[in-house]
């Protein structure tokens, strides 16, 4: 392409979000997004506001949204494709925008996110409070400083509340190390196995047991719950991620504090 689509810069701290994803007696954990306006934003700034286009198509009942980049070289658009999942207001705007935000991260918006530890606060930190059985928190949060590694990776992060306290602060010690504890966690380094999806014949892969083990030991070392590594990553079933996903996972997992 004309475009390198490497040049899709990275996400600035007030582009990013901070949403509450679960809460306990014992804190609360948060989920990075990056709003659709951002990806707007960002797509006039790298391809120019007539260089992209969206498009939406619903298959299976499911909306899916397409995104296109023109190849000024060749004058072809270029297309990218993922599915929204249904928020619980508003169901085809929740839709729509959710498949636009993640075809746009096949186009490497916000895919630095992915990079970032699991961000768990501790409820001496934050203000949990409990109606009915339910904790809950009202307080906003949001990105202060966040540095990036040469690969794109975040390196640095800092989460402050309304009041500009900070609540969470990390820092990556060394890179090398944790893509070390990858490999020592996964020591099987063959191809992950394939098996056939049910009707269809197209081809998916399956996680090998010392995968799936290395997983659940890095997910009780953390106190990460498999529900929140569902949430970020967008997963339906965790024993059929891709190779790729997996150690994206595990890399972020070995960037997270230690729940003790």
């Amino acid at each position: 392409m004309g475009e390198n689509v490497n040049a899709v810069r990275l996400l600035h701290a007030d582009e990013i979000e901070c949403r509450v994803s679960s809460v306990n007696e014992k804190g609360l954990s948060l989920l990075l997004y990056k709003d659709a306006r951002v990806d707007q934003k960002i797509l006039d700034e790298t391809f120019g506001a007539f260089g992209w286009k969206r498009s939406h198509q619903c298959i299976d009942g499911n909306l899916y949204c397409t995104v296109e980049i023109l190849d000024r070289q060749t004058g072809e658009w270029i297309a990218k494709q993922d599915v929204g999942t249904t928020g619980y207001t508003e169901k085809e705007k929740s839709q729509a925008s959710d498949s636009f935000k993640r075809a746009c991260f096949n186009w490497g918006i916000g895919r630095e996110l992915y990079s970032a530890p699991f961000i768990w606060v501790p409820a001496s930190k934050v203000q949990v409070q409990k109606k009915n059985d339910r904790y809950y928190c009202n307080e906003n949060f949001h990105v202060a400083v966040i540095t990036y590694s040469e690969e794109r990776e975040i390196t640095g992060l800092s989460i402050t509340n309304d009041r500009g306290a900070v609540i969470f602060d990390w820092k990556l010690k060394n890179r090398e190390a944790s893509k070390k504890d990858i490999n020592k966690k996964d020591p099987v380094k063959k191809q992950a196995e394939k098996v056939s999806a049910p009707g269809n014949g197209v081809e998916k892969t399956s996680l090998s047991k010392n995968q799936m083990d290395g997983l659940e030991t890095e997910l009780k070392r953390t106190g990460v719950a498999m529900e929140t590594v569902q949430e970020r990553y967008h997963i339906d079933d965790p024993a059929q991620m891709s190779e790729e996903l997996y150690n994206r996972v595990m890399r972020a997992l070995s960037r997270t504090k230690s729940a003790a």
